[in-house]
């Protein structure tokens, strides 16, 4: 009989931190410059120069560090992380080895179970290494662009035990960190980047297997994707006695599969020492409730309010605030309209779906609350609130006008809805006898063609209940 396994997940992520200049430097930190024109001296790390601590990276840490529940340091350092690698000029990075800025934090997700608590580890502050591009003609190029720019590195315990849940902790993580304003956290554009770190054992075991990082994830997708087939492939390779060995493995999007890519190093491999150019960082608890203080609500403390202001559900309450726009939009509707259910339900549904990753939404809130009032009032159905909705996207069109203009009014009429029925079941009756033996899909096809021949339009709820009685009735 097989062996039942669970995995062990926890994870390392990167976040660029949307400061105006790098961390050790004055250079701007814009996404997308030419290459090599966002870089001095001390990005290159010629001899002789000297870092300058940037004090808004401390501030964003900080942040960082109080969103997610962290004890912050008041005596922190900074140290070199020592390795030779063509991305590093330096041959070291600056890093936080011992004396991290932040410690001991935690998250809340949402499961399937309710909510779960994901420990923090550690928060701290580096510097980016700068990026390689590979060239069929040139080789291997360096763009200094990406040297120095200020990092934080958030380390969780490992408290996942599922691909879904460390998916829900990076959204979860990633929606904090926007409302924080600490970074845009762009999974396209690499500022926010993720490590898994992960294991399996026989489910019950408190014994850890063997830890496999999985490097430079940049997306949601990859990660679930990622997670699964590594925990596929541990347990294969369990079962067939075979012995697993500490690595770091890349993840191939087009095959889904990872790759080893070298065994694991240990923080002795790095051979960390105390960085000597920079003084430490020494808070104290003024410093902290000023940076505290501006702090705006954040996912959770929104979240409860649509739970108890509004009676949302756990599950879109959660993802309302998973992006900040989202949330501010909802406010804003919120405040427009009684029907917040249902709005709610609506942006999720249909809002999100024209929107893609870093779009803004091209309704204005007055526009959705007006298509929530519609809804809550049965003058058109959701099918014809899809199509309003469509109209209204990009423009600034009365949702009422548009109603007549498009020909979108729900026809509620039970005298005309009752002929539909009617008309419907004789049109169609092998539905009938499979519906008179006891098959239920044969109502949503009736259903379904009803709805068509009135272009939409009837009010569907009105048109089961008919369907149903005249059905019965023969």
């Amino acid at each position: 009989m097989s062996r039942i396994y669970e995995a062990v997940i926890g994870l390392e992520v990167h976040i660029e931190l949307k400061t105006g200049t790098k961390i050790f430097c004055a250079c701007p930190t814009d996404f997308g410059a030419e290459p090599n024109t966002q870089c001095c001296p001390v990005c290159a790390g010629l001899p002789g120069t000297l870092p300058m601590l940037n004090e808004k990276v401390v501030e964003y840490a900080v942040k960082a560090g109080l969103a997610t529940n962290c004890e912050i340091a008041r005596y922190a350092r900074f140290d070199r992380k020592n390795y030779f690698y063509p991305d590093l000029p330096k041959a070291y990075q600056i890093s936080q080895y011992d004396m991290p800025l932040c410690e001991r934090g935690h998250i809340l997700i949402a499961t399937g179970d309710g909510e779960k608590r994901i420990g923090i580890t550690r928060i701290h502050i580096e510097e980016d290494a700068a990026k390689l591009v590979h060239d069929d003609r040139y080789g291997t190029l360096i763009d200094l662009n990406r040297a120095g720019i200020p990092l934080i590195e958030v380390v969780s315990e490992p408290d996942m035990r599922s691909a879904a849940e460390a998916v829900a902790y990076l959204k979860k993580l990633r929606s904090i960190v926007l409302y924080a304003g600490i970074s845009d956290a762009k999974m396209n554009e690499g500022s926010m980047r993720c490590d898994v770190n992960i294991s399996v054992r026989v489910a019950g075991e408190d014994k850890l297997g063997t830890r496999i990082e999985i490097k430079n994830l940049n997306s949601f997708v990859s990660v679930q994707r990622a997670v699964e087939y590594e925990f596929r492939r541990q347990v294969a390779a369990l079962e067939a006695g075979e012995s697993l060995i500490q690595e770091t493995r890349r993840f191939e999007p087009s095959t889904g599969r990872t790759f080893s890519m070298r065994v694991k190093e240990d923080a002795d491999d790095y051979r960390y020492f105390p960085e000597p150019d920079i003084p430490p960082i020494i808070l104290d608890n003024a410093a902290i409730k000023r940076i505290s203080a501006s702090i705006p609500p954040l996912p959770d403390e929104r979240r409860r309010t649509y739970m108890e202001k509004f009676g949302l559900s756990a599950y879109h309450s959660e993802q309302l605030v998973l992006e900040r726009s989202v949330s501010d939009f909802f406010d804003a509707a919120a405040a427009l309209t009684e029907h917040r259910q249902i709005l709610a339900s609506f942006i999720l549904s249909e809002v999100l779906r024209y929107m893609g990753e870093g779009d803004a939404i091209s309704v204005s809130p007055a526009q959705i609350a007006a298509i929530a009032d519609m809804l809550g009032s049965s003058r058109i159905n959701g099918s014809g609130a899809k199509k309003l909705l469509g109209a209204l996207w990009g423009t600034e069109g009365d949702p009422a006008e548009l109603i007549s203009a498009l020909d979108l009014e729900q026809l509620s009429d039970r005298a005309a809805l009752a002929e539909l029925a009617k008309r419907t079941i004789a049109q169609h009756p092998n539905m009938v006898r499979d519906y008179k033996i006891g098959k239920q899909s044969a109502l949503k096809a009736l259903m379904g063609r009803a709805m068509s021949i009135s272009g939409g339009k009837a009010n569907p709820e009105i048109l089961r209940e008919l369907i149903v009685l005249e059905l019965e009735g023969q």
